[in-house]
């Protein structure tokens, strides 16, 4: 039994111990009701817990989508100095942290607009950061090869893993797992949880695969439920792996030049890449096959997408919104004065912060 658990997994009794929350409908439809329907339960408020928060929050997502040309900047900060390289934001949006090629991660407040840290792990260049689940430890990827984790709670590095002979380029995180991608060719899969309690000693962190490229490594990018990742070298290949037994799904050769950015579509089923060659290039996650190319006349170096637009950071400074299925530009929003190098989006898709080569961050809402 235990060799069959081991192999196989084991199937748990329960998975909820909580009522499946109920699906919204639209109001109008009480009235087509049978007449043996019970009006005391029509009337009967239903609390915001019962309701299905994930119908809201498409449909937040879809309208906001269909109106991302209205993009309209509200803020900007000149914060670091040299280019930004990576954006993270807590849960409540307050507090947004920035990693540079200055080679500092910085706190700032949302609220106050105000700068409220600045740390520095080495004087070499931070090249991403996220936030943990929580929102009480930041990780940073550096050009010294290694991944910091800072406390926020405490103001002090928690961790240093100490994972790669190159520098890491981009680091993702799922389900205590740690994903980092680096110039000496390989991804690593860490699995580990930081230390939360103060007292608590250093985690260990395991390797669970590594996942070999013939060339460095640029960006890589995590499919919603974790069991994929598309990785995009310097010399312009992308790769699909599945996580589950650490192998190569499809290796498709489709840019002349380094892959800035990838990232899965939210169902799953493509990948789009971005490159130095200026193209977006969709390609077919079941098959491999590159179904979809566009071309602009610059380098787009980050996007982000819905399956259907893309919302791109292009190498002058230009947001671009991009209709894949009419294949041409729809829209070009002036941003920065040099490259935009990174970019978030909240969850309900109306709010947008880039970073770009000209040290600054913008912050931008839709307007409807």
């Amino acid at each position: 039994m235990l060799t069959q658990i081991l192999e196989f997994g084991q199937t748990p009794k329960q998975l909820f111990v909580t009522p499946h929350p109920r699906r919204i409908t639209p109001k109008f439809k009480s009235l087509a009701q049978p007449s043996s329907y019970n009006a005391s339960t029509a009337d009967t408020p239903v609390s915001p817990g019962e309701e299905s928060f994930e119908d809201l929050t498409e449909e937040s997502r879809t309208l906001a989508w269909s109106n991302i040309t209205r993009l309209q900047l509200h803020e900007q900060h000149k914060i670091h100095k040299e280019a930004v390289t990576g954006i993270a934001v807590s849960r409540s949006g307050s507090s947004v942290f920035t990693t540079s090629q200055d080679s500092t991660l910085k706190m700032f407040s949302k609220e106050s607009k105000m700068l409220q840290r600045s740390i520095s792990f080495s004087n070499m260049a931070l090249s991403s950061c996220l936030l943990l689940p929580g929102d009480a430890t930041v990780v940073s990827s550096s050009w010294d090869n290694n991944v910091y984790f800072y406390s926020i709670a405490f103001g002090r590095r928690q961790d240093t893993l100490m994972g790669h002979d190159d520098a890491v380029s981009k680091i993702c995180w799922h389900d205590n797992r740690l994903y980092s991608a680096s110039w000496d060719s390989t991804v690593k899969v860490w699995s580990g949880v930081p230390a939360e309690m103060p007292g608590s000693r250093r985690h260990q962190f395991d390797l669970l695969a590594e996942l070999e490229h013939d060339v460095s490594v640029d960006t890589i990018s995590l499919s919603a439920a974790s069991t994929l990742l598309a990785s995009g070298t310097r010399e312009g290949t992308v790769t699909i792996w599945d996580l589950t037994a650490a192998t190569v799904l499809h290796q498709i050769p489709c840019h002349s030049g380094t892959v800035c950015d990838t990232a899965f579509s939210p169902d799953s089923r493509h990948v789009l890449s971005a490159g130095e060659d200026g193209c977006l290039n969709v390609v077919d996650v079941q098959t491999g096959m590159l179904i979809s190319s566009m071309t602009s006349e610059e380098p787009q170096r980050c996007f982000l997408w819905d399956g259907n637009s893309v919302l791109s950071g292009s190498q002058s400074g230009e947001l671009l919104v991009w209709d894949l299925l009419g294949g041409k530009i729809r829209e070009r929003i002036q941003g920065h004065t040099g490259a935009v190098t990174c970019m978030w989006m909240n969850d309900q898709c109306s709010s947008v912060i880039t970073g770009g080569e000209d040290r600054q961050i913008m912050f931008w809402k839709l307007q409807y």
